[in-house]
């Protein structure tokens, strides 16, 4: 999956990943490859991304995920 993380200055990460861990609104969620198509508003919490090579935490206060055919952008604070 290509993963695409944005903050309001930079953008902090931009790469391919197997596996993510989001900090929902509601609770941690995971998004793994063929993801069903969602938009969801993020809490407080890391981002988990996790690639080949490694496991990567990005924290965040809040943010937007939207996810599609294999494609995630996240808009966090």
């Amino acid at each position: 999956m290509k993963v695409k993380i944005i903050s309001p200055e930079k953008v902090v990460y931009e790469g391919e990943t197997s596996l993510m861990q989001i900090p929902g609104i509601d609770g941690s969620f995971e998004i793994l490859n063929n993801h069903a198509p969602i938009i969801s508003v993020l809490g407080k919490g890391n981002i988990r991304v996790v690639t080949k090579e490694k496991e990567l935490l990005f924290p965040i206060n809040s943010g937007v995920l939207e996810c599609s055919s294999n494609n995630i952008q996240i808009l966090v604070q």
